[in-house]
Parts: C-alpha cells; structure tokens; sequence
C-alpha cells in the first residue's frame, strides 16, 4: 500500500479532454500538462500509463500512490509540494510489475546555440543534437530524442520498448527551432524506434529518425538505437599521408566498387565490411590502386538502386554489418595508405513513407511545387535547398562521414541535376529563379557551404563532382566564384573516347577528333577521367563488348585504350571488372565473374591494369602536371588516315617526359618516325601488345634491352626524331633514359 503522507485532498478537475487527446495519441504540449505542477491546493504529478492496473510513484524516497482519473489511463497523485529531484514510478501490468523513471520529470537540455545555427542552415554537426542520443540527464541514463518537424500537430517517439504505442511518449515542442525533443530513460543499444508525427489534417505518419546512426534492412523500416559512434582519430601523420596522396599533383587512380557485387560468399551471400577489409583491400593493394571509392552504402531499402536512393544518410548499411565493422574497413585503408571515397547523394531522396517526404505532413525537406521538388526521371523528390534547416541536414551529413571516419572525400553524385532547374524538364514543367534564369541559387549555395566547412574541417580531403555539363568553375574556389570541388568527372572524355572506341578501326579515321577534342578543355578543371558503373548498365553492355572486331581484337582495343587513359591528362578512375574485362553487364545481385581469370585474355588485361598502375606512379611526367597546359605536348593529333595519336607528357622538371604513341587500326606499322623533344636514348616502358599481355608480341625494336637511340633528323616540329615499330591496336610509352 502505498504512504498517504504528503498526500492532500482536492476537488476533482475535469480533465476529460486531455485524457481524450492523450488516449487519441495527439497532444502537442505534454509538459504543460503531464509531470508535476501546482495547482491551487497543492501540487499534483499525472502520469499516463496505458495498460496499466495501479501506480505509485517514488518521491524523495517515499512511496505515493497515484489514482485513476475516471476510467482512463491516467494517474494521478497528490503532493503538498513540487518533488525535490526527479521521481520513479512503480506501475503493474497485467503480467508484470516494472519501475521506471518518468519522463515528465526531466528538464530540457536542448542546445538552444545550436538550433539557432540549424535554423540558419550553418549547423556543421547537426547528428550530434538531432536523432537520438544517448545521455545522462540528471543523473540518469537514458536516450534524448530529438526531431525537426515544425508543423506537426503531434509527435511521440514510438518503439519495441512501449510497444508502438503512439501514445506513450509524447515529445516536448519547441516552436522557435521547430524541433520536438523528450527524454526517455533506461534504453539500450539495439532498440528499434520511429516517430509518430501527427499532421495538421489528423493522419499520423510513422517516420525513421533521418539522423539515425542504425537502421533496419529491408522490409523493416525502423531506425536502431545505437550509441554515438566513436569517431575515427587520425594522427598527423596520418593527415599528411591524405594530404599528399590527394593533391592535385599526385597519382590518382580509383577503384570504383560495389559492394555488395564485387565478390559474394558461399551461397551467394554478401561478403561483411570485416572481410571485405582484407579482402577487398588487399586486392587493390595488389592491383596498385591509390584509392578505393565505394557507391553509396548511406542505408537504402531497394537493392536495385545501388544505394542511390538513401532513406538513412547517417547510417551505414547494416547488409554487411555494423558500424565498427564499416570503421575496421575504413582502418585498413588507412594502414594500408589507400584512400577511401563515398559515394554521397545530396541531390534527391525515394518516396518510400518512412522517409523525407512529407515528414511532418508538409513539404518539409523536398519543395512543394512539383516543378521544383519531383525528379522526372528517377521517381524521386529533390531537397528544398533553400530551407535552411535542410542545408544544415546535408552540410551535417558531409561533415560525418568526414570527421567521423577520417574518410579521404565524397564524390557528390549528380550534380547537374542540383546546378539546373530545368535539368531533364521540358517547357513549362520548370520554375525560373528570382532572378529569371535557370539556375538553382539555393542548391549552388549548398555545394558551395559544404565544400568550403568540407576543406576547412578536414585537411588534406578531396571533393569530386559528378558534373556532365559545361558549368563553369566547378574545381574553383568558392572566393574566386566557382562551386569548391577539388575535382570533377571529365564526361565529355569518357563519352567521345567510348564513342570512337566503339567503331570500326576502318571508320575510326572520320571520327578522329573524338579522341583530340578533349584536350581543348582538359586543363579548365581539374579532372578525373571515370569509366565508372554509369558504362556498364542498362543494356550499354561491358567495356570488352563495346570493343569492335573478333575476340583477340576486342582485347587488344580495350588495353590501347586503358594505356591511351592512363596517359591522358586527368587522374583515372575504373570500375571493378573492368580490370578483368568482364564479359557480361553489370549485374549488381551476384558477384563479379572471377573465373575468366583462368583464360590468358583476361589475365592479360588484368596485368595490363596493374601494370598501367605502376608506370603511372613511377613516372611524374605522367600525373605531376595533370591540370596544366604545360604538362602536355601533341607530337600529332592530325593522323586521322591511320588513326594514330602521339604526345608527350612533362613533369614539373620539363627534363622528365614520357612519350605515348597510340595506333587504333589493327594494322602494324615499320620504321613509324616520331619527333622527340630531346636527343638520346629512348627506352619501352610499355607495349600493350606485348605477350604476357595476351598481345602478338610484336617488337618495337630489334634491341634486346628495348632501346632506341634518336637521331638529327626533323619531324613534327622537332630536331630530333625515333624511329619505331608499333603492333595493330597497340598504345606504347618510351621513356628518355640519358642524354646520350
């Protein structure tokens, strides 16, 4: 029984219409009327318990026994005065007696700083407030939730620890920032949870937290309770390692991953972050690969979109295991001096109802009109980049997978269809700027905020944009008028080198400019030359079957052309399989086909990569001046009859140069004379149609060392020239070795 010391006797208040609006599960100011408050003959503390057989309360070490109001489910216990600290209740259920603090006795600890700084769109590290955290309020253990949903009539954070019941934990609004927040105490790790927020109109929407740590899989859609991840320290030798190896006059070459297909277990079974780290790592190790960039593994439900369709931009994807497996990932890239880039989608989210979309029963994070907040082409809502609290979301985002995981940079996908209104619209299907133009003011102040805290929060990083079009200034500096990235996609590249690639070498001579274009704008930017997952899907079938010619042909175009890649300005990114030349498209549900390894014309191209890989790095000429005129030279980009490109490549120190000459025709050619900008002798350091790389074989020049000395004689503009022999479909590096 419980005391009825401090106890007083009152008149019985009609409390109808709350209980009704409790029982209802909509009530937007519970602490004005749940908890402890005075009242004119004392002070009374409600709790509402549904299910609940009887209560009492623990006060100051007291036991107060509550009483039911009417035939509802709230109690209701009277004090002579406020209690002194937090109190407990004591409640029996039909199969159970538990204690528990309430939480309408906890004060708000709501960093009002920061939600100033999220209102004005510059909260940096917006997950460290919003979501749900655990913490210590007073004394006690619990998880503070916390929910930006300035419209909603209602909210209640709902989960397996109250059974779903919407309403059991009302949350506490704060009209200024728009935020609802509550306390709960006694929860731990791996408890699924949601919102339910309702609207305006009376529906009640169940939402994922958008700044959940964890998630569920597909079907669940629920987020997980998960303790605030330890961030990922780097040393400063560690930042100087990133620094160094992301630089623009660095060797760059990236190795674009699925994971969830690059190799599967037995059973078809994903492979865990854990073994990718050794495995996967190891590979491109192995390969010679400077980095590794994996497409977005940000939580999605729908396996099919590669993680381009992100309901949980904060967590992980629990398909291959839990955060500190994904941060034992990110470690062995590290150890191993690998860099490491994310896929990240800040340009549209998927319609999936737990999601962004109409989180409060407003257009909260995607515009209302239709024309401005509906992608077309991807059935996806596009972000209201105007609203600040949605540029302090994204800004955030960027900030986590930087600062938490000490990650080497994200490459933003889609970024034309951020920088455009009328990206993929007809006439009359878009909405001018203020201004009359097409461009997205608001979504351009976006990239540019988060490449500028990017930089500046995490030295050494690289921002990469996945940018088609010609929008000027990508890769400037946001003082100097241009969106901040460290480097852009070369499109135009990969879509004119693949097009001439993909004729006759009998036609290739009328597409000859094709391959010469690019160099007229190769050095406005600073460039990465991708021929990334976009090439090997939706029927575009794989790099080796975009080749012309019989089977041994198709493998010899492929290898001039990566050697023809590698040479050209611009860092390189590649994605898997193509290194092994897969046959088949793209498939993201089963693993690469690593068995064509046992037939020679895959290993050949396979060793032609990691070859490439090692040249590149071992030659300054061939990367130091990547986004400068003065690192490359045409020899002759006119022999269009032949289909043959010559250049040359300087390093800082112009003494230091490579000179690459690509023949694209199957015919192989004598005595072919090159003009060189120096006398000397000039050494092989590659020859795609060499044997171990599955080539004919045929030899540059008769001397056993590779050698070949230059002599006084003009050609294209220079005093000096080489005479070589070139195989059909052969790409060939030669390398001035003395002056002599």
């Amino acid at each position: 029984m419980g005391s009825t010391k401090n106890r007083v006797s009152t008149q019985l208040v009609d409390y109808d219409a709350q209980v009704n609006a409790l029982t209802a599960g909509r009530f937007k100011d519970p602490f004005s009327f749940l908890g402890a408050h005075n009242t004119q003959s004392g002070t009374e503390i409600r709790v509402y318990l549904p299910a609940a057989l009887r209560v009492e309360l623990l006060i100051d070490g007291q036991v107060i026994s509550a009483l039911r109001y009417k035939h509802s489910d709230l109690f209701i216990a009277e004090l002579l005065s406020m209690p002194s600290s937090v109190y407990q209740c004591q409640v029996s259920y039909e199969n159970s007696d538990v204690t528990f603090y309430d939480e309408y006795s906890f004060s708000s600890t709501l960093d009002e700083q920061a939600m100033y700084l999220f209102n004005e769109g510059s909260l940096e590290h917006a997950y460290t407030h919003l979501g749900a955290q655990f913490t210590t309020q007073q004394g006690v253990d619990g998880v503070r939730f916390c929910v930006w949903a300035p419209n909603a009539a209602s909210v209640s954070v709902i989960g397996e620890f109250n059974f779903w019941q919407a309403n059991r934990h009302f949350m506490r609004f704060h009209p200024a920032s728009g935020v609802w927040e509550l306390f709960i105490p006694g929860l731990s790790a791996d408890m699924c949870y949601k919102f339910a927020i309702t609207t305006l109109s009376g529906e009640v929407l169940d939402k994922a937290d958008p700044f959940a740590f964890k998630m569920q899989q597909a079907p669940g859609t629920a987020s997980i309770l998960q303790y605030k991840p330890a961030p990922i320290l780097l040393s400063e030798q560690a930042i100087i390692n990133r620094q160094k190896r992301n630089h623009i006059d660095a060797a760059i070459s990236i190795y674009e991953v699925h994971l969830g297909s690059w190799q599967r277990a037995e059973h078809n079974r994903y492979l865990s972050y854990t073994e990718l780290a050794d495995k996967l790592v190891g590979y491109v190790i192995e390969m010679g690969f400077t980095h590794l960039q994996l497409m977005p593994i940000s939580e999605y439900p729908f396996d099919g979109s590669w993680g381009y369709q992100p309901v949980g931009l904060f967590a992980p994807t629990s398909r291959f295991g839990d955060y500190n497996s994904f941060k034992y990932l990110v470690e062995q890239c590290h150890k191993a001096n690998i860099g490491i880039l994310l896929d990240w989608v800040p340009g549209h989210f998927p319609s999936d109802p737990h999601g962004l979309h109409c989180f409060d029963g407003t257009h909260l994070y995607e515009h209302a009109d239709m024309r401005q907040g509906f992608h077309p082409d991807w059935n996806t809502y596009i972000y209201n980049y105007d609203r600040p609290e949605v540029k302090s979301f994204l800004i955030s985002n960027a900030m986590y997978w930087l600062s938490q995981f000490g990650i080497d940079g994200l490459r933003v996908d889609a970024v034309a269809s951020m920088l455009y209104l009328d990206y993929s619209r007809k006439e009359g299907q878009w909405v001018a700027n203020c201004y009359g133009g097409r461009e997205n003011l608001g979504a351009i102040e976006c990239l540019k905020q988060v490449n500028l805290r990017s930089y500046k929060n995490n030295p050494g990083i690289m921002m990469v944009a996945e940018e088609s079009t010609a929008w000027p200034g990508v890769t400037q500096s946001v003082e100097h008028n241009g969106l901040g990235f460290g480097y852009k996609w070369n499109m135009g590249w990969m879509n004119d080198s693949l097009d001439y690639m993909q004729q006759d070498p009998l036609f290739r001579k009328y597409h000859h400019h094709k391959m010469t274009f690019s160099m007229v704008y190769a050095f406005s930017e600073n460039y990465i030359l991708p021929l990334s997952h976009d090439e090997v899907v939706h029927g575009k079938g794989s790099l080796l079957n975009k080749m012309p010619g019989d089977d041994w042909q198709q493998f010899a175009n492929l290898r001039a052309y990566y050697a023809f890649m590698w040479a050209h300005p611009g860092k390189k990114l590649l994605f898997m399989g193509a290194e092994i030349a897969q046959r088949k498209e793209w498939d993201h549900d089963h693993s690469l086909d690593w068995h064509l390894l046992e037939h020679q014309s895959h290993q050949g191209i396979q060793h032609t990569v990691k070859r490439l890989n090692q040249v590149y790095q071992a030659h300054p000429s061939l990367y130091e001046l990547d986004s400068c005129a003065t690192g490359f030279s045409w020899i002759d980009n006119n022999n269009s009859q032949q289909s043959m490109f010559s250049f040359i490549r300087y390093a800082k120190n112009a003494d230091h140069f490579m000179v690459i000459v690509a023949n694209f025709t199957p015919t192989a050619y004598q005595h072919y004379t090159l003009g060189v900008p120096a006398k000397g002798t000039y050494k092989v350091v590659l020859n795609t149609d060499e044997v171990c790389f599955f080539g004919s074989g045929y030899r540059v020049t008769k001397d056993k060392n590779q050698l070949i000395h230059s002599v006084v004689q003009p050609s294209h503009g220079f005093d000096h020239s080489i005479t070589v022999n070139i195989g059909g479909l052969t790409t060939l590096y030669l390398e001035k070795v003395n002056d002599e």
